[in-house]
């Protein structure tokens, strides 16, 4: 777990700036702006679970802008959910605008512009994690961005308490989490999020949503299988490649680049899970639908910037 606070012995104005470099390599690219305040001090608590960051933010009034000129078609898609703890925030995403007071929660896309504005002393838990692990048709996730998610019926009383525990205990997370409890959280955040997503959907909507929720399933079911490609995905849900080209695209994926997205993903999971560290790591890739360790090892560079066995060390190492 990585602990991190601003300087005691600077000025405010060197404490802001600190926070603002800080929190712009700690999470995606960020601008800071500061409120007027006679002082300034914060704290960001992080713990790394796999592919999941769980962060935990204590900090005097400022706001916070991931601006058009932060995104950059190399940089990862990422999405993060924030979970108020005290204070309040005002998120805002692709002209919404979501007011979030403790127990409220909402999700962001870090492909968009978006801010967050906290005119207070305020405590946020904030989940970000790769955009595919989701698993959420593009129009559901553009449905749920920046709109306010009520915890007091449906999964909330079960997925709330568990995403307080998670903030509560993000100290520990490094050493007792697993790689697979990141899944664990993702998929409590997906069912938290599905009734949203599917709200307000059109009925010329619904048959395309079912059906790409479908293939999305089946390819993730399938993923450790080498020949899984367009032509069986195709077949076996009775549409043509062409279509199923169309309805890919519109997630924001190729069908390749989904498969080779989410085999990384499991195999980065793994590398990190000491359950595991007996595997070789030619054996992981093989898993994960990469006979060729020589093809694993590069396209596991080419994603995450280190070999798979730079990985598994540095998993050992935190």
């Amino acid at each position: 777990m990585l602990t991190t606070t601003t300087p005691q012995d600077e000025t405010a104005a060197e404490r802001f700036d600190f926070w603002r470099t800080l929190i712009g390599r700690s999470f995606v690219p960020l601008e800071a702006l500061p409120r007027e305040t006679p002082d300034f001090h914060a704290a960001l608590r992080s713990a790394q679970l796999g592919p999941v960051q769980v962060s935990v933010v204590d900090a005097d009034p400022h706001v916070v802008a991931h601006t058009r000129r932060h995104l950059a078609s190399d940089l990862p898609d990422f999405v993060k959910l924030s979970l108020q703890l005290a204070g309040q925030c005002v998120l805002t995403q692709k002209d919404r605008q979501v007011l979030l007071e403790p127990g409220g929660l909402a999700l962001y896309d870090t492909r968009f512009p978006y801010t967050l504005d906290f005119d207070r002393r305020y405590r946020m838990l904030v989940v970000m994690f790769p955009r595919p692990m989701l698993r959420l048709p593009e129009r559901g996730l553009e449905r749920v961005t920046a709109t306010a998610v009520s915890c007091q019926g449906g999964l909330g009383p079960v997925v709330l308490p568990f995403l307080k525990g998670l903030a509560n205990q993000v100290e520990e997370l490094d050493t007792v989490g697993t790689p697979r409890l990141a899944d664990t959280v993702v998929d409590l955040i997906g069912a938290l999020l599905a009734p949203y997503a599917e709200s307000a959907r059109r009925p010329e909507d619904d048959g395309r949503d079912r059906l790409t929720r479908r293939i999305l399933s089946y390819m993730e079911q399938r993923l450790a299988d080498p020949y899984l490609g367009p032509d069986q995905i195709a077949a076996v849900h009775h549409i043509s490649r062409r279509y199923l080209y169309k309805l890919m695209a519109e997630q924001g994926h190729t069908v390749s680049g989904w498969i080779r997205e989410r085999r990384l993903a499991q195999c980065h999971r793994d590398l990190a899970d000491p359950v595991l560290a007996h595997l070789p790591v030619s054996t992981v890739g093989g898993r994960w639908g990469f006979p060729d360790p020589a093809h694993f090892s590069h396209a596991f560079r080419t994603a995450y910037g280190i070999s798979p066995s730079e990985a598994r060390v540095a998993a050992q190492n935190q």
